[in-house]
């Protein structure tokens, strides 16, 4: 027989370890919703860490196909004994959570597995609406906002977020030969994804992240736009982040290999409790 409080304690630490920001942002929640957002955290990063722990693409469709069987589980009422099951079959009954985000977010983490960079940006926006949004969507299910301005604005701050991952982490992607920039971009600078891998045309490639840098704050300026829900601020408070990692990320000239692009946890803490106190992201 499952632990309850155990398998919750094991989401809250997948979390707290592997998408720190967001666990941060999660401890904002009510209670009733915080134990929900984290269950959804960690299936999040159970599914995103899929291509670093496999050797070839097979092998990671394998994994993507048993959580798409316990999705499915879940939502059948036969929840698979392991723990970030048995908490996602807690969180889907509790707040009645949708099938089809799971599902989608699944899917488009088989992009990973492949080294084909996405062919342009709306390609890469499309990525990111499916894993990033998906889950800022469930999240905003579980603190039990619906309406179509907060959803708007869950979702941009997603894509946004989303956007500033994918090139924060532009030297660890290349080093499993994922590149993350549209194609299309790269070419435009007479740039190829192997010139990334490899480190080459660096000042073409910084400019691409610009790029993409620019798409991604205007989304968080499609949210700050919306008039949201006060009970919808702990899936939006990442944008608060968002922000710091730009600013860091123009100061270093869009070079996403320079030292100093971090952010301390004293100052993202604080930063998180200012805006939560002012209401704002």
């Amino acid at each position: 027989m499952a632990d309850p409080s155990a398998d919750a304690a094991f989401c809250a630490d997948q979390a707290r370890r592997f998408d720190h920001d967001r666990w941060l942002a999660a401890l904002f929640a009510p209670a009733a919703a915080r134990r929900g957002m984290l269950s959804l955290l960690a299936f999040n990063q159970e599914v995103a860490r899929t291509r670093e722990q496999v050797s070839e693409a097979m092998l990671g469709e394998i994994r993507l196909q048993w959580w798409r069987e316990t999705i499915a589980g879940v939502f059948d009422g036969r929840p698979r004994q392991q723990p970030v099951a048995q908490e996602l079959a807690l969180a889907v009954a509790r707040h009645d959570l949708a099938r089809a985000p799971f599902e989608r977010l699944i899917d488009a983490r088989a992009q990973d597995l492949y080294e084909a960079p996405p062919a342009d940006l709306a390609a890469l926006e499309a990525y990111a609406d499916a894993t990033s949004a998906s889950l800022a969507l469930l999240c905003l299910s579980v603190l039990g906002v619906h309406d179509a301005e907060s959803t708007a604005a869950a979702r941009s701050v997603a894509m946004g977020w989303a956007l500033v991952g994918l090139l924060r982490g532009l030297p660890f992607h290349a080093g499993l030969r994922r590149v993350h920039l549209p194609a299309d971009l790269l070419a435009a600078e007479a740039a190829t994804a192997e010139d990334v891998i490899h480190g080459r045309k660096s000042a073409a490639v910084h400019r691409v992240v610009g790029a993409v840098a620019a798409r991604a704050a205007e989304h968080l300026r499609q949210a700050r736009r919306r008039r949201v829900a006060r009970e919808a601020l702990p899936a939006l408070l990442p944008a608060s982040l968002a922000d710091l990692y730009l600013r860091r990320l123009r100061r270093a000239g869009y070079d996403p290999t320079r030292p100093g692009l971090q952010v301390s946890g004293p100052l993202k803490q604080w930063r998180l409790f200012s805006r939560a106190l002012l209401r704002r992201f």
